[in-house]
């Protein structure tokens, strides 16, 4: 007949590898003993099912795009204010777009970023098959920390974000009177075309990297934010100013394309 203490070892021994029938195993609990508890954080076997499924969950979303801003510009940030959601942008705040599929996954990559430090959330758009967002805080270090815990969440790189295809751009010189007014009705967020001024017009898939275009155009020139449009299959975005300016702007904002493109994997 068995020990007592035999009996005892037995039980523990049958616990530890989870075959107590009176419920699951407590898993995943280190002790360092140079501490007052555990090291981690104490799960059930199911629990512990529960969150592998949801890390690989969540590592299924799909970067599209990733466009990080390190000083927005006055005339993008007023722009950008227009459409805002939730908190405001300022001139000068830093700002991260993110766009993601499918569309209801920005829901979740955005209560991993706005968790992993203090960045405001001023935009959130669910489409038919993409969700976008948009945090700004005028401390880039926060901005750009909250962007690498949604990369690491997502198990991607900056890199693997969606290359940027052109689908249109084009300058167009000494607009007529009746297509500035025209312009001008449909736009109703940005600054007015005048006529006789020259216009750049971008159209980019995905749409997020039209931001960074208008960022980097309006540092680099002196032009009228007419139209930002990052919503939506394709990004379109519309300036406007004295030919010379203008050239130099659309310049400026090829050259961000392309940079975002020698780095772009996806």
């Amino acid at each position: 007949m068995p020990s007592p203490s035999r009996s005892r070892e037995d039980l523990a021994i049958r616990r530890r590898r989870g075959i107590d029938a009176r419920g699951p195993a407590i898993t995943g609990t280190v002790v360092d003993p140079g501490t007052d508890g555990a090291s981690c954080v104490i799960t059930t076997d199911s629990e512990g099912i529960r969150l592998a499924r949801l890390d690989s969950h969540v590592q299924s979303i799909e970067l599209r795009t990733y466009v990080f801003l390190d000083s927005l510009q006055p005339q993008l940030a007023a722009y950008m204010g227009t459409v805002s959601q939730g908190f405001l942008p300022i001139p000068g705040d830093a700002c991260l777009w993110l766009e993601v599929s499918p569309g209801m996954a920005v829901h979740r990559v955005t209560d991993i970023a706005l968790k992993a430090s203090t960045v405001r959330l001023g935009q959130m758009i669910v489409e038919r098959a993409f969700g976008s967002l948009a945090l700004y805080h005028r401390d880039q270090s926060n901005v750009l920390h909250s962007g690498d815990v949604v990369l690491e969440a997502i198990g991607n790189r900056k890199e693997d974000r969606s290359r940027c295809d052109v689908s249109w751009t084009e300058i167009i010189r000494a607009i007529t009177p009746d297509h500035a007014v025209l312009i001008n009705r449909q736009n109703r967020r940005g600054s007015m075309i005048q006529a006789g001024m020259s216009m750049f017009i971008l159209e980019t898939e995905p749409a997020g990297y039209v931001l960074i275009a208008a960022n980097e155009a309006e540092k680099a020139s002196n032009i009228t934010v007419v139209d930002v449009k990052a919503v939506g299959a394709f990004g379109r975005l519309t300036l406007a100013g004295r030919e010379g300016d203008v050239e130099e702007a659309a310049a400026a904002a090829m050259r961000a394309i392309h940079h975002i493109n020698a780095t772009a994997l996806g």
